[in-house]
C-alpha cells in the first residue's frame, strides 16, 4: 500500500483542500495573501507584549492592551486549528517543528489565566516569522544558514574543547582569586569568584567585584589580555570551517538547466540530472 504523503489531498473535502491551498500554499495569489497578513499580525502581536511591560503604559492602557492579546490569540487559534484541519497528515504537522511553534504561540495566553505574567511568552511568535524565507523564496539566504549551520556542526568538537578550556579558566583562576582577596572585596565565595572570572574573561568588566590586592591585580591583568585572544578562537574555527566547505564546492555550470556550485567530485548535475562538463 502506498504510503500518503502531505502533497496527497484525497483524503480532504473540497473546502478542506481550498482551505489548504491558502494557509500552506505560496505560490498563489491567496496564498501569499494570507502569509502577509499573518506576518503582519504576528509582529503587531509581539509589540503588543512588548508595550505591556513597560509599567507607564500598562498603568494607562492595561485592560485595552490584554483585550488585544486576547484578540490576537483568538486568531492565531483560529488559524492553528485551520492549519490542522486542512492537513493531509495531520499528525505529521502537530508534530512538526513549525506546528509546535504555533501551538507555542498561542499556549501562553492560556496559561496565564492560571499563572500571572505568562503572557510575556508570547514574544516566541516572533520565530513564526521564518516563514518569511518561504514568502519572499530568500533561497540564496537559506544557502548562507545551510553554510552556517556545515561549518558550526564540522567545528563542534573544536568549540566543545575550546568551551571546555574556558571553563577550566575560570573555575582555577575564580579559585585562586577567592584565597588571594581573603573572602573580601567582592570575593564572598568561590560561585561568586567565578563570576567576576567570568565577567573579565568576557571583557565586559561590570565593576561589581574588583581585586584590591597587588597579586590579584596581577591576575586580573593576565586574565583580561587572554580574554582578548580567547574572544577571537571561536570565529577562527568557524570561518576555518566555513573557507573549508566553500573550497568543497565549485562553479560547474550545468549546460542544460544553467544550475551551478556542484561539488568538485559530481559528474551528474544535481537539479536536472544531466551530466556535467569537464568531467
Amino acid at each position: 500500500m502506498k504510503a500518503r504523503t502531505d502533497k496527497d489531498y484525497s483524503n480532504l473535502r473540497p473546502w478542506q483542500q481550498q482551505l489548504h491551498q491558502i494557509i500552506f500554499g505560496y505560490d498563489t495569489f491567496g496564498g501569499k495573501l494570507f502569509d502577509v497578513l499573518l506576518l503582519i499580525i504576528i509582529l503587531l502581536s509581539v509589540l503588543a507584549v512588548m508595550l505591556e511591560s513597560v509599567s507607564s503604559i500598562t498603568v494607562q492602557y492595561g485592560p485595552q492592551l490584554r483585550i488585544i492579546e486576547w484578540g490576537f490569540t483568538i486568531l492565531f487559534s483560529i488559524e492553528y486549528l485551520g492549519r490542522i484541519v486542512s492537513s493531509p497528515l495531520k499528525r505529521k504537522y502537530i508534530l512538526s517543528f513549525m506546528g509546535i511553534i504555533d501551538l507555542l504561540a498561542i499556549l501562553p495566553a492560556f496559561i496565564s489565566i492560571f499563572v500571572a505574567g505568562a503572557q510575556t511568552l508570547l514574544v516566541i511568535r516572533l520565530v513564526r516569522l521564518i516563514r518569511v524565507f518561504r514568502i519572499l523564496k530568500l533561497s540564496r539566504y537559506m544557502r548562507g544558514a545551510n553554510m552556517l549551520r556545515r561549518a558550526l556542526y564540522e567545528s563542534r568538537h573544536k568549540i566543545i574543547v575550546f568551551f571546555g578550556s574556558v571553563i577550566i579558566i575560570v573555575v582555577v583562576v575564580g579559585t585562586l582569586m577567592y584565597l588571594i582577596e581573603h573572602g573580601q572585596n567582592g570575593f564572598s565565595s568561590i560561585p561568586r569568584s567565578i563570576y567576576w572570572a567570568i565577567v573579565t574573561i568576557t571583557t565586559v568588566g561590570y565593576g561589581d567585584i574588583a581585586p584590591a590586592t597587588v597579586l590579584g591585580q596581577t591576575i586580573a591583568s593576565l586574565l583580561m589580555i587572554i580574554g582578548y585572544a580567547i574572544i577571537a578562537v571561536p570565529t577562527g574555527i568557524i570561518t576555518s570551517e566555513m573557507v573549508s566547505s566553500n573550497k568543497k564546492s565549485t562553479k560547474i555550470k550545468c549546460d542544460q538547466c544553467g544550475a551551478l556550485e556542484h561539488s568538485g567530485h559530481a559528474q551528474f548535475c544535481n537539479k536536472c540530472g544531466s551530466k556535467l562538463p569537464n568531467n
